[in-house]
């Protein structure tokens, strides 16, 4: 294996760790993160952002989630309010999914 290679590889390793790392720290299963920033999509446009998790925190509610695993998520990932849920935490959501590579 040639130094470049190695180094690739380094990465590789080094860039799955790190998306294990988000993943492991997931308050929800991907099916519910896509539901609930699916559901932020669709209405923050009509109810705007109060700069609160007002959204979320009823969509928890409606289905019964506990939470503060989902609040602590948040607040780690940059989602302070509904808009920054959807645009920062998602995000980190989002880069933790596996990656088809060719």
């Amino acid at each position: 294996m040639t130094k470049k290679e190695r180094r690739r590889e380094l990465l590789r390793a080094w860039k799955e760790a790190e998306r294990q790392k988000v993943r492991s720290a997931l308050p929800l299963s991907d099916d519910e993160l896509s539901a609930l920033f699916e559901f932020l999509s669709a209405e923050l446009p009509y109810a705007g952002c109060d700069k609160k998790r007002t959204l979320t925190e009823r969509w928890l509610a409606d289905r019964g989630i506990e939470p503060d695993a989902v609040r602590a998520w948040l607040d780690d990932t940059g989602g302070y309010c509904d808009c920054e849920a959807l645009a920062n935490s998602e995000e980190v959501w989002r880069s933790s999914l596996p990656t088809k590579e060719g």
